[in-house]
């Protein structure tokens, strides 16, 4: 399988996932370490993808949503962007309701 549509199919295929250096247990940088730490406060499972494990998907995963930096956050199958937009989604409440959104939209499915 070409690692773009490996990709797709993660992105499709989980309500939210986000890519990341490291997991969200062991974060490898600051910007992975914030993002994962906006998402699990929201309370609602996500998938996630170390792309240090991931040679392809590190070199690839900047093309597949014209996205040039890690970590990146998808809800719903849509780029929803980095660390900054996840904080500040986070901050407003936002994130947690589009996350809530897409795990019930995914149940249904």
């Amino acid at each position: 399988m070409d690692v773009l549509e490996r990709i797709d199919e993660q992105v499709k295929g989980n309500p939210v996932v986000i890519y990341m250096k490291g997991t969200p247990q062991f974060p490898q940088c600051g910007f992975s370490m914030r993002a994962s730490a906006a998402l699990q406060e929201c309370g609602t499972p996500f998938a996630y993808v170390n792309v240090l494990q991931d040679p392809e998907i590190f070199e690839n995963l900047p093309r597949y949503a014209d996205w040039p930096t890690f970590p990146q956050i998808y809800i719903d199958g849509e780029l929803v962007g980095g660390c900054d937009i996840t904080l500040e989604l986070h901050a407003s409440g936002e994130l947690k309701s589009m996350m809530e959104r897409a795990a019930a939209k995914s149940a249904e499915e």
